[in-house]
């Protein structure tokens, strides 16, 4: 029994979505807070439990007890004070210490070197935007991790365009709305390089569900590196492929190009997610699909038999177009 629930508490405090496992400071200050809420309400837990049982077992009724209905007592001003006066002041001591969690959380003075960047919810995707870096980018957002010694978080400035998301990363922080026509503001300051993954956590509809989050924490060299790939224009290397030049060539005369962006091209629609460096992405359908040419094919051939209620529609293409607008979608790294 004792291994079976030391196995069960250590998996979900190594879970990639488990608030038990803190990378960042917001995360570790909520962490603390759950755990003194927590204790609190072991503690009143433990208390009346026991008072109930010690209750039940001295009071139970015995086989030498009268059929007399025991004496009644009606009020007790000392007991009535106690259970008025204690859980108002742990409703106090909880709502000081939330609050200061908060305001320590909120009004953390901002490092002049802190990474900007802009947060978009879709139905069902994420956008990014470097707003001083110049790029743009979808579903999975890159940062430099931030040296205790010298913090440089990224700070998040959050909006929706269409109705309410939740950006929800439990390792890195807690959850911060993103409301239409209103902008919110969180930050975050991994420490260490990794994979941290979240969810929207506001119903948002259809496929709310594979809204998924995908935060990738760089050393300064690694997020440098992929700053500079994401800053080049697309220019995939066509030559020697004749079904990737003539995928650029069926992609750039579809209605692809209404709805996706691929920069120095004429595709310039802003509905959907940037494609610029699509290629570069471990994942497509904004997380839970693999980027693989397979996946992807099935992707433009049927979005909705991957994710279905997702607003893209399918574009009704031939077997050789797919190929070749596959073929194309390969090279944009």
């Amino acid at each position: 029994m004792y291994n079976s629930t030391r196995l069960a508490i250590l998996g979900v405090a190594h879970s990639p979505t488990s608030i038990f496992d803190p990378a960042a400071t917001p995360a570790r200050s909520a962490f603390g807070l759950s755990m003194l809420v927590l204790s609190v309400t072991l503690a009143i837990f433990l208390t009346v439990g026991g008072m109930l049982l010690y209750a039940v077992i001295r009071f139970r009724q015995r086989p030498t007890d009268s059929d007399r209905e025991p004496a009644q007592i009606y009020g007790s001003n000392q007991i009535e004070l106690s259970w008025t006066v204690i859980p108002i002041l742990i409703v106090v001591m909880l709502f000081l210490s939330t609050t200061r969690v908060i305001l320590d959380t909120q009004a953390a003075p901002k490092p002049s070197d802190a990474l900007n960047v802009t947060v978009i919810g879709h139905q069902f995707w994420w956008e990014y935007r470097y707003p001083k870096l110049g790029v743009v980018t979808a579903n999975e957002l890159h940062v430099p991790i931030s040296d205790p010694a010298k913090p440089t978080p990224t700070y998040l400035a959050l909006s929706s365009a269409d109705t309410d998301h939740s950006f929800w990363v439990p390792r890195l922080a807690g959850k911060t709305d993103l409301i239409p026509n209103r902008l919110n503001t969180m930050w975050i300051d991994p420490q260490s390089p990794g994979l941290y993954l979240g969810q929207c956590a506001q119903y948002c509809g259809t496929q709310h569900a594979k809204m998924l989050l995908r935060v990738y924490a760089q050393s300064p060299e690694d997020f440098a590196a992929w700053i500079k790939q994401q800053q080049r224009p697309a220019e995939p290397d066509l030559s020697g492929n004749a079904a990737a030049a003539e995928g650029q060539t069926v992609f750039m005369h579809s209605a692809c190009i209404n709805c996706h962006t691929v920069a120095g091209t004429v595709a310039t629609g802003r509905f959907g997610p940037d494609l610029t460096h699509l290629a570069s992405r471990d994942t497509i359908a904004s997380g839970p699909v693999q980027n693989t040419a397979e996946n992807l094919r099935q992707w433009i051939a049927d979005p909705n038999s991957m994710k279905p209620g997702v607003l893209m529609p399918s574009m009704h293409l031939n077997d050789h177009d797919l190929d070749v607008i596959t073929a194309y979608l390969t090279t944009l790294h």
